[in-house]
């Protein structure tokens, strides 16, 4: 538990709020309802084991911050609690609510046991493979997506993974229980088509024959398929784009898409999530309630594949 001020709101609240969420208490000491609730809110905290922070705000010591925050949710009672998650204030409840109802309204948005230990097998998982060592890495993303079968970052890392070390019985059995899921996180969708990929690819003709097949017919879009597939399978993602593109441009609506379909895959597996991170903090003095998110630096070959499209598309 932390009190928090006006000094320490940036770095305490909306920053630790990246990191796990925060539930703010906002009381006061004359408050009787805020006597009741604030040992409930103490026991929860250490029962929830750090799944989530408790701060503290006396409304009578900092009205600038109390008073946004009311006047953001129409608020004007006390105890008022608000949780701040990903660097925003998320949600809130008014009044001294029973242990079982804050329960209830914890768990509508902090981690469970199930998904706590998940993510960290996922950031152990992510640590071995920067260091090489896929086998122990592929051993703790299994143990996470068994753990928290419904984690599709888990799920997405560990197909990956997969597919990077050419295990693609593995990964066909990995994807098989979410292909026919009706919205499919867009990351697993990316992850069947590089999958379809690597299986078509052992089959596939030549590069020679490939290239021979397509240069004596330019809508050979069969071959010119096949060849992009070859070098998507081996990672060479650039060059798999470059052929689909020629499709795309000649035709797109060939074989129901798919080539729109698997260049879309491939920027979705190029391109990286921008982490969470507040900017620098706002001059002293003032109050800004809701975190930025600072974005990565773009990535120019994606960008310039993402134009690409645009124009073969509009």
């Amino acid at each position: 538990m932390i009190d928090i001020s006006l000094q320490n709101f940036e770095a305490d609240l909306i920053n630790s709020s990246m990191q796990q969420p925060v539930l703010l208490d906002i009381w006061a000491p004359w408050c009787g309802p805020c006597k009741t609730l604030g040992p409930v809110l103490e026991k929860l905290e250490v029962a929830y084991a750090g799944r989530f922070k408790l701060a503290k705000l006396n409304s009578d010591e900092q009205g600038e911050i109390a008073g946004q925050l009311s006047q953001m949710f129409g608020v004007r009672s006390i105890p008022f609690c608000v949780l701040f998650k990903g660097g925003q204030p998320v949600d809130g409840f008014v009044g001294a609510l029973p242990e079982g109802e804050v329960r209830k309204f914890l768990d509508k948005h902090v981690q469970s046991v199930e998904e706590l230990a998940a993510n960290e097998e996922v950031q152990e998982a992510q640590e071995l493979l920067a260091e090489g060592d896929t086998d122990s890495a592929l051993e703790r993303l299994q143990e996470a997506v068994a753990i928290n079968p419904s984690n599709d970052a888990a799920r997405v890392d560990y197909l990956r993974a997969l597919l990077t070390a050419g295990r693609l019985e593995d990964a066909r059995r990995v994807y098989e229980p979410v292909a026919g899921k009706m919205m499919l996180d867009a990351r697993l969708v990316a992850c069947g088509h590089w999958l379809d990929a690597c299986e078509k690819a052992a089959g596939a003709r030549s590069p020679e024959q490939l290239a021979a097949a397509i240069a004596a017919n330019k809508r050979d879009f069969d071959a010119r398929f096949e060849l992009a597939q070859t070098h998507f399978a081996a990672q060479r993602f650039t060059q798999a784009m470059d052929e689909l593109l020629e499709i795309i441009m000649r035709d797109k609506a060939w074989n129901d898409e798919a080539a729109r379909k698997n260049y879309v895959a491939i920027l979705e597996l190029m391109g990286k999530p921008a982490p969470a991170k507040a900017e620098a903090a706002a001059p002293k003095g003032t109050l800004e309630v809701a975190g930025k998110v600072t974005a990565m630096p773009a990535d120019p070959v994606v960008d310039q594949y993402r134009r690409k499209l645009s124009m073969a598309l509009f």
